[in-house]
């Protein structure tokens, strides 16, 4: 039988480097759109990038950009797992809002201790999907679908619930935050103005018009037909709108690094 060939340690600035390419989710990266991913010089980038190659991370060529070898999947994988874990966390046990958490994760996904992750996945009850409505990797290195489908999908008459958001920045999340489209609130999509494409949106007792940009960037599940905006929701997302990448790691792959949990390096 072969020996499992242990995970190298990396340092938090390795992981976020392998964080940026695997999020850049390109056949092979420029070394000036990662440093533009990551706040830094491409110089910078490139020597980080070396460092990574000697350990077997990413394979990268000089004006031919990087992309991940298997086990820097692997360990991008386990990062990004890591740190959605953390942000459910933050959000249903600490009571922080989803427009809190990402700063807070991006910290606590450096901790590697394989047991605790195991440990805390449990307590959560095995989790699918973080705050924002993105899937979190699996510990059988399985990925699952997209939480809902997009708002600027549904038709008007539909009645919904929040599920996420796709756009993760301050201002959307806030502003989401501040009308009261968070995660588990329910709405009905009364119409589409013609104009410009503003959603006209009805809660229980009050009335919200979203922009079109917001709509894009909502992630929503549709309720059974003829159920009212406070009804639960239900439905399977649309396989192509969060199917498993075919190059994401699997349970076999994740094993040789070394625990009997895939995750070992466990790392966004």
């Amino acid at each position: 039988m072969t020996a499992s060939v242990p995970a190298p340690v990396l340092t938090s600035a390795e992981e976020n480097y392998l964080k940026a390419v695997f999020a850049l989710a390109q056949p092979r990266i420029g070394t000036n759109a990662l440093a533009d991913r990551v706040q830094t010089k491409a110089s910078s980038a490139t020597d980080m990038l070396q460092r990574l190659a000697e350990k077997g991370l990413v394979d990268y060529e000089r004006y031919k950009g990087v992309a991940l070898t298997d086990a820097g999947r692997i360990a991008a994988a386990a990062v990004v797992r890591r740190h959605r874990l953390w942000e459910v966390f933050l959000a249903e046990t600490l009571g922080f809002g989803w427009n809190e958490v990402h700063d807070l994760a991006e910290e606590l996904e450096h901790v590697q201790s394989p047991e605790l992750i195991r440990r805390l996945d449990r307590f959560l009850g095995t989790p699918t999907h973080d705050p924002h409505g993105d899937p979190i990797p699996q510990a059988d290195g399985s990925w699952p679908a997209a939480a809902g489908i997009l708002l600027d999908q549904l038709l008007p008459g539909t009645a919904f619930t929040v599920v996420g958001a796709a756009d993760h920045t301050d201002e959307l999340l806030n502003y989401l935050t501040q009308v009261g489209a968070v995660p588990q609130s329910s709405w009905t999509l009364v119409e589409v103005l013609p104009f410009d494409g503003t959603r006209v949106l009805q809660d229980d007792d009050r009335r919200l018009h979203l922009s079109a940009l917001a709509a894009k960037n909502m992630w929503v599940q549709a309720h059974p037909a003829g159920s009212g905006a406070g009804a639960q929701a239900t439905g399977a997302a649309p396989a192509q709108a969060g199917a498993r990448n075919e190059d994401a790691p699997t349970r076999r792959d994740l094993q040789q690094w070394g625990d009997e949990t895939p995750f070992t390096n466990e790392t966004h």
